[in-house]
Protein backbone atom coordinates (compact mmCIF):
# COMPACT_ATOMS: atom_id res chain seq x y z
CA UNK A 1 0.00 0.00 0.00
CA UNK A 2 1.62 3.39 -0.83
CA UNK A 3 0.18 6.81 0.23
CA UNK A 4 0.96 9.78 -1.93
CA UNK A 5 -0.48 12.99 -0.21
CA UNK A 6 -0.70 16.57 -1.78
CA UNK A 7 -2.60 19.90 -1.76
CA UNK A 8 0.08 21.73 1.47
CA UNK A 9 1.09 25.09 1.15
CA UNK A 10 1.35 28.86 2.54
CA UNK A 11 -1.60 30.34 3.48
CA UNK A 12 -2.96 33.39 5.95
CA UNK A 13 -4.55 32.53 9.17
CA UNK A 14 -8.82 32.23 8.32
CA UNK A 15 -8.17 30.89 5.09
CA UNK A 16 -8.40 27.34 3.22
CA UNK A 17 -6.86 24.62 2.21
CA UNK A 18 -7.56 21.33 0.92
CA UNK A 19 -5.44 18.84 1.24
CA UNK A 20 -5.64 15.20 -0.70
CA UNK A 21 -4.29 11.46 -0.72
CA UNK A 22 -4.06 8.85 -3.42
CA UNK A 23 -3.67 5.64 -1.98
CA UNK A 24 -2.66 2.56 -4.01
CA UNK A 25 -3.17 -1.21 -2.83
CA UNK A 26 -6.39 -3.67 -2.96
CA UNK A 27 -7.67 -2.93 0.74
CA UNK A 28 -7.85 0.46 0.06
CA UNK A 29 -11.77 0.43 -0.06
CA UNK A 30 -12.45 -1.57 3.34
CA UNK A 31 -10.26 0.60 5.64
CA UNK A 32 -9.47 3.19 7.70
CA UNK A 33 -8.39 6.52 6.32
CA UNK A 34 -7.10 9.21 8.94
CA UNK A 35 -4.65 12.22 8.60
CA UNK A 36 -2.46 13.34 11.26
CA UNK A 37 -0.05 16.06 11.40
CA UNK A 38 3.22 16.55 12.91
CA UNK A 39 4.24 20.38 14.66
CA UNK A 40 7.78 21.56 14.95
CA UNK A 41 9.09 20.07 17.84
CA UNK A 42 5.78 17.94 18.30
CA UNK A 43 4.35 14.81 18.55
CA UNK A 44 2.79 13.59 15.60
CA UNK A 45 -1.34 13.93 16.54
CA UNK A 46 -4.28 12.66 15.46
CA UNK A 47 -6.84 14.87 12.87
CA UNK A 48 -9.18 13.34 11.45
CA UNK A 49 -10.36 9.95 10.35
CA UNK A 50 -13.32 8.13 7.81
CA UNK A 51 -14.64 4.94 8.17
CA UNK A 52 -14.45 2.62 5.17
CA UNK A 53 -18.29 3.72 3.39
CA UNK A 54 -17.46 7.54 4.49
CA UNK A 55 -20.38 7.00 7.05
CA UNK A 56 -18.64 7.96 10.15
CA UNK A 57 -16.09 10.72 10.46
CA UNK A 58 -14.05 11.12 13.77
CA UNK A 59 -11.67 14.64 14.55
CA UNK A 60 -9.89 16.23 17.31
CA UNK A 61 -11.25 18.53 19.36
CA UNK A 62 -8.80 21.07 18.09
CA UNK A 63 -9.98 20.72 14.53
CA UNK A 64 -13.99 19.57 14.83
CA UNK A 65 -16.32 22.40 13.12
CA UNK A 66 -13.41 23.76 10.90
CA UNK A 67 -12.20 20.79 9.42
CA UNK A 68 -13.94 18.04 7.15
CA UNK A 69 -12.53 14.80 5.48
CA UNK A 70 -14.21 12.80 2.76
CA UNK A 71 -13.38 10.04 0.54
CA UNK A 72 -13.66 8.45 -3.00
CA UNK A 73 -13.70 4.77 -2.99
CA UNK A 74 -13.92 4.91 -6.82
CA UNK A 75 -10.85 7.05 -6.96
CA UNK A 76 -8.69 6.39 -4.20
CA UNK A 77 -8.77 9.28 -2.88
CA UNK A 78 -9.11 10.74 0.58
CA UNK A 79 -9.31 14.68 1.11
CA UNK A 80 -9.09 16.89 3.98
CA UNK A 81 -10.69 20.45 3.60
CA UNK A 82 -9.12 22.51 6.36
CA UNK A 83 -11.06 26.32 6.91
CA UNK A 84 -10.45 28.98 9.07
CA UNK A 85 -6.72 27.70 9.40
CA UNK A 86 -4.87 28.82 12.70
CA UNK A 87 -1.44 29.23 12.67
CA UNK A 88 -1.19 26.43 15.21
CA UNK A 89 -2.46 24.37 12.82
CA UNK A 90 1.17 24.78 10.99
CA UNK A 91 2.71 21.50 10.66
CA UNK A 92 3.45 18.51 8.12
CA UNK A 93 0.11 16.76 7.58
CA UNK A 94 0.29 13.19 6.88
CA UNK A 95 -2.32 10.50 5.59
CA UNK A 96 -2.44 6.94 6.73
CA UNK A 97 -4.27 3.71 6.44
CA UNK A 98 -5.84 1.02 8.97
CA UNK A 99 -7.74 -1.93 9.07
CA UNK A 100 -11.15 -0.86 9.76
CA UNK A 101 -12.20 -1.29 13.73
CA UNK A 102 -8.46 -0.17 14.64
CA UNK A 103 -8.43 3.03 17.06
CA UNK A 104 -9.10 5.54 14.84
CA UNK A 105 -6.97 8.42 17.05
CA UNK A 106 -3.71 6.10 17.63
CA UNK A 107 -0.93 6.51 15.46
CA UNK A 108 -0.37 2.98 16.28
CA UNK A 109 -2.96 1.49 14.44
CA UNK A 110 -1.56 2.81 11.08
CA UNK A 111 1.00 0.78 9.55
CA UNK A 112 0.66 2.52 6.08
CA UNK A 113 1.65 6.61 5.88
CA UNK A 114 2.20 8.78 3.50
CA UNK A 115 5.36 10.80 2.88
CA UNK A 116 3.39 14.09 4.06
CA UNK A 117 2.47 17.52 2.94
CA UNK A 118 3.49 20.93 4.70
CA UNK A 119 0.99 23.70 5.57
CA UNK A 120 2.32 26.99 7.36
CA UNK A 121 -0.12 29.45 8.21
CA UNK A 122 1.32 32.81 8.56
CA UNK A 123 -0.16 35.75 11.30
Amino acid sequence: VQLQASGGGLVQAGGSLRLSCTVSGRIFSTGLLAWFRQGPGKEREFVAAISPSGTDTYYSDSVKGRFAISRDNAKNTVDLQMNSLKPEDTAVYLCAQAAYGSIYYSRGSYPYWGQGTQVTVSS
